[in-house]
């Protein structure tokens, strides 16, 4: 609980926390935002971090910062790029073995099954839809290396998503981040995204209880 409560104040002060961390490391701020997306989207024991918001704070901040945005966009869509094959080869290499550990604290069972039927629903897309739904945006390339989906394949999704998925996000932060309304109501505003990019994995979860009710 105390790591769920640590989160939890991390993200609801994603702005506090990134504006200290520029006046702290300068430049090494880049590599502290690296090491999050990377890890959000490249093991499967990290889906608590945050990922849509902390895109959309970043953008805000590097506008009030007059930083580059292009520095940022190259920052995070490598590290989700990075994040995203490291996690697929985990999958290819070890991912049957890792997928039978039946008790192992360390693995959601329940996630990694609903991100394996979101899978059987969409298919490749998964990759780039998955990026904006957290938790499955974890699972997904992990199930993707499981089901040894051909690695080209894989490879012209994730790029894709990861441009689509940072661009757009970090994108909206920067160009409304300077708005005095969202200034002063960003932490409701970022918790309001972590709501929004959790609705879609909501109803799939009703869908599915909803679909074992039925049979």
């Amino acid at each position: 609980m105390e790591i769920i409560g640590s989160v939890w104040h991390f993200i609801a002060h994603l702005d506090q926390v990134l504006v200290v961390w520029m006046q702290e490391y300068g430049s090494w701020v880049y590599g502290l935002l690296f090491a999050i997306v990377f890890c959000d989207t490249g093991l499967v024991v990290t889906p608590f971090l945050p990922g849509d918001s902390l895109l959309f704070a970043a953008g805000a901040l590097w506008a009030t910062a007059d930083r580059s945005i292009v520095a940022l966009w190259a920052t995070l869509v490598t590290a989700a790029f990075c994040g995203d094959n490291c996690n697929y080869w985990i999958g290819r290499l070890a991912g049957r073995r890792i997928e039978h550990f039946q008790n192992s604290r360390w693995i959601n069972r329940s996630a990694l099954e609903r991100t394996q039927q979101f899978y059987l629903r969409h298919g490749g897309k998964t990759v780039v839809i998955a990026r904006f739904m957290p938790i499955v945006r974890t699972f997904s390339p992990f199930v993707a290396g499981i089901g040894a989906m051909h690695y080209a394949k894989f490879l012209a999704f994730s790029i894709g998503g990861a441009v689509f998925w940072v661009v757009s996000l970090t994108s909206c932060g920067y160009w409304f981040g300077n708005i005095a309304f969202v200034r002063e109501h960003f932490s409701v505003i970022v918790l309001a995204i972590v709501a929004v990019s959790l609705l879609p994995l909501a109803i799939e979860v009703l869908r599915a209880r909803s679909r074992r009710s039925a049979s």
